[in-house]
């Protein structure tokens, strides 16, 4: 089996039918009970107990959690945390979306190290070992195969907790393509914006640096051109290799960049709306690019360039044709470009503003946003 080598910490085992290869790949880590998170939709495509049948044949029992939902919360960490304290298996898989794989990260803190995953907002607070931990993406969004964060929501304040350290970077991540294409439509339009997303913000960070930049301009060209192909054509293994691994390098250049106004937007839709996080990111997305402009016009006008080697929909390089293209990807999605039509209250837009002022991506945007200027942005998409 031939590794990918991306300069990261984790291995990239990355084709078509990779899956099959989970018990082998493993096989020399010593492991004897493994965890598979993973949630009751991709259970129902049979991934999960496919992964224990693989891993059997290695002599590693398994068993499975799914108690995972969309936008994991410290509740969904704590059942997990009670399920391994009976099973005490020392390897977690995730196998889903970024959920999983979040939520998976998120129980091997508490499990690992005690306590409560709030104890691990931040960055490098886990002081003992961590299990190895193998990631495998049913989606191409995320990217959280490549990073040492979970991202957990707290069950009470809704507030998302972005928990980093680099033992829960996971040791090895499958991408196979074969994976996605039982993707619903609307969850491969969700995921492949949100994976856009990473690719664009992580490209004009403050924290950004020459290996994020090289990162988020590879993935920007594999998603700009497969994701309009993936709408299209959804059975085509080629472009939903495309789509996984442009996922997976932003995933790389998150790890070593950050993110940016856009996620601080998004995250008070998803809390007090319950929009989608893919669907929030595609409604803010075009406007910070706008707002940014006035100092990245440069880098918006490079991935401008980069997107029209394979889009005639580019007539001229710039900030404005690079958040029209991708205002055109989120029509053809089929997803919604304003707040209106999403049943925000405009009255609330003050509320959602202090809340994004609050969010810890909005320090790493290229320009500073204060409260004032996040209430600007989300009136214009209203």
């Amino acid at each position: 089996m031939d590794f990918l080598d991306l300069d990261c910490p984790t291995k990239i085992l990355f084709g078509a039918h990779t899956f099959e290869q989970l018990g082998k790949t493993i096989s020399n880590w010593g492991c004897h009970r493994a965890m598979i998170v993973s949630d009751p939709g991709i259970v129902a495509l049979g991934y999960p107990e496919k992964a224990i049948d693989l891993l059997k044949t290695q002599g590693i029992d398994a068993i499975l959690y799914t108690g995972v939902r969309e936008n994991p919360s410290s509740d969904d960490v704590i059942h997990g945390v009670e399920a391994a304290n009976q099973w005490q298996p020392d390897l977690l898989i995730g196998l889903g979306g970024g959920s999983s794989m979040d939520c998976a990260k998120g129980m091997n803190f508490v499990y690992t190290n005690g306590g409560a995953i709030q104890d691990y907002w931040g960055i490098g607070k886990a002081k003992k070992p961590m299990l190895p931990m193998v990631a495998i993406p049913t989606t191409a969004g995320t990217g959280s195969e490549t990073q040492s964060f979970a991202l957990i929501s707290d069950a009470e304040t809704h507030v998302k907790m972005a928990c980093g350290d680099q033992k829960a970077t996971c040791r090895l991540a499958i991408l196979d393509p074969v994976l996605t294409v039982t993707q619903p439509n609307r969850l491969t339009a969700l995921t492949g914006i949100d994976a856009i997303a990473h690719a664009v913000e992580t490209m004009v960070t403050t924290k950004r640096n020459e290996k994020s930049l090289h990162f988020s301009q590879r993935a920007w060209q594999l998603l700009a051109k497969n994701f309009p192909l993936v709408l299209e054509n959804p059975e085509d293994l080629e472009s939903r290799g495309g789509m996984q691994m442009g996922a997976c390098l932003a995933g790389i250049a998150i790890e070593n960049s950050m993110l940016g106004a856009t996620h601080a937007l998004a995250n008070p839709l998803t809390a007090h709306y319950g929009i989608v996080h893919g669907q929030a990111i595609a409604t803010m997305l075009p406007h910070v690019i706008r707002f940014n402009a006035k100092k990245m016009e440069s880098d918006y006008t490079l991935l401008a360039e980069l997107a029209a080697e394979n889009s005639p929909i580019i007539t001229e390089a710039s900030s404005g044709q690079l958040a029209t293209f991708i205002s055109g990807l989120i029509r053809k999605a089929g997803l919604a470009g304003d707040l209106r039509s999403q049943n925000v209250e405009q009255s609330l837009l003050p509320q959602l503003a202090e809340d994004a002022n609050k969010q810890w991506t909005k320090q790493f945007n290229p320009l500073t946003v204060e409260t004032e200027d996040l209430l600007s942005l989300y009136q214009q998409a209203f």
